[in-house]
């Protein structure tokens, strides 16, 4: 009976695939090497991930059997990783990878709470001025403003650094 190989995260799969790309790989080439490792979607979606983190494609190295060709930006890797080491603490496992996962998740946290709370304080204003509390309703559309105001500066900010 052959044995079973352990599957890898998604983080742990960006990282090999990073490692891969910096001497240049195909895109075939990832699949092939994660076979046993992991499926399709899984290393698909873990390319998608490392492309966040410096990978990029060569077009003219493109291969109608092998597919895209992938490389990895090393000063846009090198300075993720800088600055990940300057403002959070890395932990004992030194996974840049899951460390980028864990800060992408929280900023997408913190614009569906931010976009939430602005849609929640919009609805609240317009019920407090139909029931008659006019300083109320004002208060009320004035704070959403104001979240509304944080919460386009977050979205703009954040695609602004994704496209970096």
């Amino acid at each position: 009976m052959p044995e079973i190989a352990p599957r890898l995260s998604e983080t742990e799969l960006s990282q090999r695939i990073l490692d891969m790309a910096k001497t240049g790989v195909y895109r075939e080439s990832i699949f092939e090497a994660f076979q046993s490792l992991a499926t399709k979607r899984q290393v698909s979606s873990a390319i998608a991930h490392a492309k966040q983190l410096g990978l990029y494609s060569v077009s003219s190295l493109r291969d109608p059997d092998l597919g895209t060709y992938y490389q990895v930006d090393l000063a846009k890797y090198q300075s993720l990783q800088a600055a990940l080491k300057a403002n959070i603490q890395i932990s004992a496992s030194d996974d840049l990878a899951a460390q980028i996962l864990i800060t992408t998740q929280t900023i997408r946290a913190m614009l569906v709470i931010s976009g939430g709370f602005t849609l929640v304080l919009v609805i609240s204003g317009g019920f407090l001025l139909l029931t008659g509390h006019l300083q109320s309703g004002r208060f009320a559309w004035v704070g959403a403003a104001c979240v509304g105001g944080v919460w386009s500066l977050q979205q703009y900010w954040t695609r602004l650094q994704s496209n970096h």
